[in-house]
């Protein structure tokens, strides 16, 4: 009986060796197949998965792609830090004029512009992202802040929030707050009769 378990516990562990033996073939054979900037091996010679590798890849060859998943993710965390400073400075964005909620889409656009690629900067797309975010966050409506986002160089005020939405959204990548001149509050306040 003894003997038995041993020797199955013996022919697990040779294949176990031999399946490992064969996932280190094709691992190295398919580092070996892939471009030179498409694989980036750890210290321990480990390389990225094919999927992570493909992704790569495809961004490196199309910068003209827009990631919406990280944008959306990355906007929406802003306008919401944003939103409660506002809320904690006696600002209800979503009870405010009009005029006020453009100020606010146009920050966020100017932020949107920040946080994505040059390449996809002042697209249909981007504008598209931008207004659906303003419209939860604000209450304006998806038509109105696509109006504000295509008006955006006719009116100073506008342009003045885009500017402060552009310079906050980068001080906020890089150091994980927006300083209070830049700041969603600061703009709209600084331009509108509130």
């Amino acid at each position: 009986m003894v003997y038995g378990v041993v020797a199955i516990t013996q022919i697990g562990l040779l294949l176990l060796v031999c399946l490992l033996g064969a996932r280190i073939y094709t691992l190295t054979r398919t580092e070996l197949a892939a471009p030179q900037g498409a694989s980036a091996s750890t210290g321990t010679g480990i390389s990225l998965r094919s999927s992570q590798r493909t992704r790569a890849h495809e961004n490196s060859a199309n910068p003209l792609t827009l990631d919406r998943t990280e944008l959306c993710s990355k906007l929406h965390i802003l306008a919401g830090l944003q939103e409660r400073d506002c809320q904690l400075k006696g600002l209800s964005l979503a009870e405010s004029p009009n005029a006020v909620r453009a100020f606010a889409t146009a920050w966020l656009y100017g932020a949107s512009c920040s946080l994505c690629p040059k390449a996809v900067r002042h697209s249909e797309n981007l504008a598209g992202i931008v207004a659906g975010i303003a419209s939860r966050k604000t209450g304006i409506r998806q038509s109105d802040a696509m109006q504000t986002i295509a008006t955006l160089t006719s009116s100073n005020i506008l342009l003045a929030c885009y500017r402060a939405g552009l310079e906050g959204a980068e001080f906020w990548e890089e150091n994980h707050y927006v300083p209070a001149t830049s700041s969603l509050y600061d703009a709209v306040t600084s331009n509108a009769f509130i």
